[in-house]
């Protein structure tokens, strides 16, 4: 049986128990489906006991893995994601009742579109994660570049919510590149009345010559 059926058998068997006494992808489901009934769960809301770490990874491209196995169910890892909380540069997946630990690669979303509106200062760039959740760039949800210090190959990432980043894809971020512009001293993106810098423009008119 693969991860998500296992995942999603269990999750109706145990539903109206929410918690189980171990962790396990299973209990989490069911309780992440009881909690967001009524919409996405307060996850901000929640500080229940840690209940150790869990056998789940979520590789840099956005494909969730448990016990080593992909979870190919959308539905599945929507719901997850909607239940992950950072605490102390860690990563967990919360209920009301139980905290487990998880693996992140890199960032635990990826942004694989964009929409843009208005020019100059007045634009506005909206984010598509893989998860479906949309966010408008701007001082709530700023956006970073980290340069490798020895290739110099840039890693754009969008806050996304409370400390959840995305990681934007490399086909979204060439987009980005046509939209930029030079304030500063910096080359840059404009958004929501703010300014991300992305390298500095006398680093990339010496690239370009």
């Amino acid at each position: 049986m693969t991860s998500e059926k296992t995942a999603e058998a269990s999750a109706q068997k145990n539903g109206a128990n929410g918690a189980s006494a171990t962790p396990n992808a299973e209990g989490l489901a069911a309780a992440a489906k009881k909690a967001g009934k009524g919409g996405k769960p307060p996850v901000h809301l929640w500080n229940p006991p840690f209940c150790g770490d869990l056998d789940m990874r979520i590789a840099r491209d956005g494909t969730w893995f448990y016990l080593g196995t992909p979870i190919g169910r959308f539905e599945l890892v929507k719901l997850f994601s909607s239940i992950l909380k950072l605490e102390d540069g860690k990563y967990f997946l919360v209920t009301p009742v139980e905290k487990v630990g998880i693996t992140v690669d890199d960032a635990p979303f990826v942004a694989v579109d964009f929409e843009a509106s208005g020019q100059g200062r007045e634009q506005v760039l909206r984010f598509v994660t893989h998860v479906e959740d949309e966010v408008d760039a701007g001082p709530d949800h700023p956006i970073r570049v980290v340069r490798d210090p020895q290739s110099g190959e840039p890693s754009p990432y969008i806050m996304v919510r409370d400390g959840l980043e995305a990681l934007i894809d490399r086909k979204s971020f060439y987009r980005l590149v046509d939209l930029g512009a030079h304030h500063d001293g910096w080359f840059g993106l404009w958004s929501g009345g703010s300014f991300f810098a992305v390298i500095p423009s006398e680093e990339l008119l010496s690239e370009e010559g």
